[in-house]
């Protein structure tokens, strides 16, 4: 399998099993080899009590992708550390796509940083995540392998 089959299957397999970006209606848009791209349209649950995007929203569609990029090689990775700083307010109906691309990925500790735009490529966020591997494989063979 090549590595953008594997990243993709490895993203497919978790977004399956995350009831959160299900639930915000992420769609992974692409993946590969220490990266992803994941949307989200803003609705009207998703607003604060000044009708901008909630950051939480934001900092979740950044993690998503985080996430999808971090486990890309099938070498399944968590959250270790993670900040964002909010540059511009996201609003109801905006289209916000998170790209997130590996800077450093050592044997067990990763850094990444996933870059929040709006429909207009307006830069809303910047997000920075360190991921720690677990050991184990995001996908397993029937035999319980790692792939």
């Amino acid at each position: 399998m090549q590595a953008s089959e594997l990243a993709n299957a490895c993203a497919q397999h978790m977004h399956a099993n995350d009831r959160l970006s299900q639930s915000l209606n992420m769609e992974i848009k692409q993946v590969g080899e220490g990266s992803a791209v994941v949307t989200m349209t803003v609705n009207e649950t998703m607003v604060n009590g000044h009708q901008t995007c909630h950051g939480g929203m934001i900092f979740s569609l950044a993690d998503s992708a985080f996430a999808f990029a971090c486990n890309s090689q099938n070498k399944a990775a968590v959250a270790a550390n993670c900040t964002i700083d909010f540059l511009r307010p996201a609003m109801l109906a905006d289209v916000l796509t998170a790209t997130a691309t590996v800077q450093y990925q050592g044997r067990r500790t990763g850094i990444y940083q996933t870059l929040i735009v709006n429909q207009h490529d307006k830069l809303i966020a910047i997000f920075k995540g360190n991921s720690a591997r677990l050991g184990s494989a995001v996908l397993q063979s029937s035999s319980e392998e790692i792939i």
